[in-house]
């Protein structure tokens, strides 16, 4: 027992604080509630140059952005990317004041403009007149301009549609139709799914928001596909005239121009029609109720072959839940959804391959694919004598590349990845098939880093590993299958630096040649120009206000600084970054890396409880890299508290060995290594009082925090969580089983909050939305059960109405920072 708690049994929790608490300290007063509502806006404002939007000209030789001077001035300059040389441009508010001076009375310049450059005039396009104006840098003159003159603001259609890459930067979009006929349009998620966002008419423009790096596809209303762009934050018009590229079919062209036959579904069979003669054939007749074949089918380039999948019905599990207090009425709701368990039976997909002219079945064996979690990416060879496919077994401890040849249906495997705990399938995977050479690029975790390798793709040969050494690669940004040539991103590969930020590199497919694109210590994004000779490098910490960097894609060099993100005025306010921290794990060798939250009214001489905010998903690290001006736990900190948040072994992007902590294990969450990296920063800062400790989070960080409580109560005393998944029986089949494993083990159940309810110590405050339906809502109250059958002391909040995340709602977040204040600083709450 604590000694704290010790005295606390002897003289009361209310006396003990008041022995305990330092003279003079004002911690949880009505002040310090007052600053945690302000602290947010500490630094709005006061940092100079925070977010650069830098641009190309067409030529790819002129760089141009917007920038604020030490007056609080903005302008724009213009920089040479072969010399590096600046020079001062007109403010977009001078072109603008010019445009619309122009303009007059004829309003022609109204509302949000696409603003370009080319190196001799600006350009500005507003889509609510659909006018374009240039402003000419040498003669200072506006003049009317006709859109097809401003190449500055187009994206280049993309040859072939690609799936939408994680998010660097917001960004928008305006959608110009110049056809006869209406385009729908549609975000490609990273899935590959289509989501549609709206229809753009003949002659008209839609501006759509997104995110540099998203994927987006124009269709006819017929679902003819008409146009694709990636989006970016230099270029933002997307415009589909008649000469504008196509993107390359999925379905072979060969075939779908012969329209030689067609596959369609008859009570769960596969049928084909033959176009000229009208003919119907049953291809099958074991497809039944459950067990039918399904109406997608994958066409040879030749056509002379087709795969059709058949797939055995799994579960249906509904998960049931009801809504209170539903608007506009008394009575209460019940709504149900489907949701699939860890242990349920799941539906099986296997592919089946058929000879067109004969109407045949060629029967392929299952040997290699026999229990799927997924079989995916089923694609043909140009040569149309074999497909592959993607096989991901339940498990996730084979993930293999199957290859099937077209006339025996003989399977066998081409890349075969196996583990003997898991295979992270939904992080780092990556394939890229290389159809001219015969080669397939591959993401692998088998030396104990996550690394590339380039297979002979006929063969299943390991060629040679790509990249290489006791980092990661984080993923890859682009292959030039020209250039033989990778651009990736990758981490830990700096010894002097965080091993989670990221770095960016270019190697050759035969692992020769790597070159380092970033070098500056901190977190780095790259926009290289429309020709690619040059980059931008914006990179920062969350100690490190944002660098841009103009640099040379060749050979990574140097061209000149950009600009330099300026925080003195905000530092000045009393605003302070956090502070970085490492210090060693439990095998007493492995760095562990955190961040330090301090109020701003910070004083050494005092003691302040510590809390942990936690997120320990084994699918991801979660302590913030990049600058930020505001982190959510500041506002806790500034009640009068230091808030810590740590990354543990058991989560990602680190070596094999230190992800595989995590697996059957996820009630480990890591705290080995939090508790000692707390005490070693308490050692350092003995402000930090690890007499007092609190821990908080949602979702698998709501799981973790009780599980503080029950596991490591010697060292935690107070805990919020909200939406846990504190059972992983009751919660989504995906996350559970990929680090949990199946077969379900008895390993589910001795890690359950439920079953370990009988050990909680300290105070505990479940909150729940009652309409989650990301995580079943009884995951929570089955623990409040267990804790009732214990007969311990919680508190509950269920929020009608509200889903996943309820506890972070502006209720659910004061009565989080009110059950701190009182159990850790022993103080009743004082917001006025």
């Amino acid at each position: 027992m604590k000694f704290r708690s010790l005295l606390g049994a002897i003289f009361g929790t209310s006396l003990l604080a008041t022995l305990l608490a330092p003279s003079g300290l004002a911690q949880g007063s009505a002040a310090d509630y007052r600053r945690s509502t302000q602290v947010a806006k500490m630094a709005r404002g006061a940092i100079q140059n925070l977010e650069l939007h830098a641009q190309w000209d067409a030529s790819g030789q002129w760089v141009w952005y917007e920038r604020e001077d030490t007056a609080g001035r903005r302008e724009h300059v213009l920089v040479s990317a072969e010399t590096g040389i600046k020079s001062s441009l007109p403010s977009h508010e001078e072109v603008l004041a010019a445009v619309q001076n122009k303009a007059g009375a004829a309003g022609a310049a109204k509302g949000q403009a696409s603003t370009g450059f080319d190196g001799k005039s600006f350009f500005l396009y507003f889509e609510e007149s659909g006018t374009t104006w240039r402003y000419d840098l040498e003669s200072k003159t506006v003049f009317e301009a006709q859109l097809k003159e401003a190449t500055c603001l187009f994206l280049e259609a993309e040859p072939e549609l690609v799936r939408s890459r994680n998010g660097k930067g917001p960004t928008s979009i305006v959608f110009i139709n110049d056809l006869e006929e209406g385009l729908r349009v549609l975000w490609v998620e990273p899935s590959g799914a289509h989501r549609e966002y709206g229809v753009v008419g003949p002659g008209e423009a839609l501006r759509i928001g997104t995110d540099a790096g998203h994927s987006w596809l124009l269709k006819f209303q017929s679902g003819e596909e008409r146009a694709a762009f990636v989006a970016n934050e230099n270029r933002q018009i997307a415009w589909v005239a008649e000469s504008t590229v196509r993107p390359s079919a999925r379905v072979p062209q060969a075939h779908k121009d012969a329209r030689l036959a067609e596959v369609f579904i008859r009570s769960y069979n596969a049928w084909i029609r033959y176009v000229q003669s009208g003919d119907e054939v049953q291809l099958t007749t074991d497809g039944e109720q459950g067990h039918g074949y399904d109406q997608r089918p994958i066409w040879s380039p030749d056509g002379t072959r087709v795969v059709i999948t058949k797939t055995r019905k799994g579960d249906s599990r509904k998960v049931y839940y009801v809504e209170s207090s539903p608007p506009g009425q008394v009575q209460p709701k019940l709504h149900s959804y489907n949701y699939l368990k860890p242990g349920d039976a799941i539906d099986l997909t296997k592919p089946h391959l058929f000879d067109v002219e004969l109407g045949i079945e060629i029967p392929i064996s299952d040997e290699l694919f026999p229990n799927p979690w997924s079989l995916r990416d089923v694609t043909w060879d140009v040569d149309s004598k074999r497909f592959t496919f993607l096989y991901n077994e339940r498990g996730h401890q084979v993930l293999r590349i199957v290859a099937v040849d077209a006339e025996s249906g003989h399977a066998k495997t081409i890349v075969n990845e196996t583990s003997e705990t898991f295979i992270d399938y939904s992080q780092k995977s990556f394939r890229h098939d290389l159809a001219n050479t015969g080669e397939v690029i591959w993401m692998s975790e088998r030396d104990g880093w996550n690394h590339l390798y380039l297979y002979d793709s006929k063969t299943g040969r390991v060629k040679n590993q790509i990249t290489h050494g006791d980092w990661v690669v984080r993923g890859v940004e682009r292959v030039d299958e020209e250039r033989r040539e990778i651009v990736f991103r990758l981490a830990g590969f700096y010894a002097d630096q965080d091993p989670y930020l990221i770095h960016y590199a270019r190697v050759q497919f035969d692992g020769e040649g790597m070159t380092l694109l970033t070098k500056g210590d901190g977190t780095h994004n790259l926009s290289f120009s429309n020709v690619g000779d040059y980059y931008f490098d914006s990179f920062s910490r969350v100690d490190l206000a944002p660098v841009v960097e103009l640099r040379r894609t060749k050979d990574g060099a140097l061209v000149c600084e950009l600009e330099r993100a300026d925080w003195s005025e905000a530092i000045q306010a009393g605003w302070q970054p956090p502070e970085r921290f490492v210090a060693k794990g439990r095998d007493g060798k492995t760095n562990i890396y955190g961040i330090i939250h301090r109020p701003t009214n910070f004083d050494p001489e005092l003691k302040y409880p510590v809390i942990e905010s936690i997120y320990a998903g084994p699918h991801g690290a979660f302590v913030p890299k990049a600058f930020q001006t505001h982190y959510r736990e500041r506002e806790l900190a500034e009640l009068g508290f230091i808030v810590v948040q740590i990354d543990g072994m058991g989560t990602n992007f680190r070596s094999r060995a230190f992800h595989d902590v995590c697996w059957k294990n996820i009630g480990d969450s890591g705290f080995p290594d939090r508790i000692l990296w707390m005490e070693a920063a308490g050692r350092k800062d003995p402000a930090m009082d690890l007499t007092r400790v609190g821990i908080f989070g949602g979702s698998a960080g709501g799981q973790s925090s009780t599980r503080a409580l029950l596991a490591f109560g010697d060292f935690y005393d107070v805990a919020v969580s909200d939406c846990g998944c504190h059972d992983n029986r009751v919660d989504k089949i995906w996350w559970n089983e990929a680090w949990m494993g199946w077969p379900i083990g008895p390993h589910y159940e001795e890690q359950s909050n439920v079953t370990q309810a009988h050990r909680l110590k300290g105070k505990l405050l479940l909150t729940v939305g009652e309409m989650d339906e990301n995580v079943d809502p009884a995951s929570t109250l089955q623990v409040v059960d267990a804790l009732i059958r214990a007969d311990k002391d919680f508190d509950l909040i269920v929020f009608p109405g509200a889903g996943h995340g309820a506890g972070s709602s502006a209720y659910g977040v004061r009565r989080r920072r009110d059950f701190f204040v009182r159990h850790l600083l022993g103080v009743e709450p004082r917001w006025e």
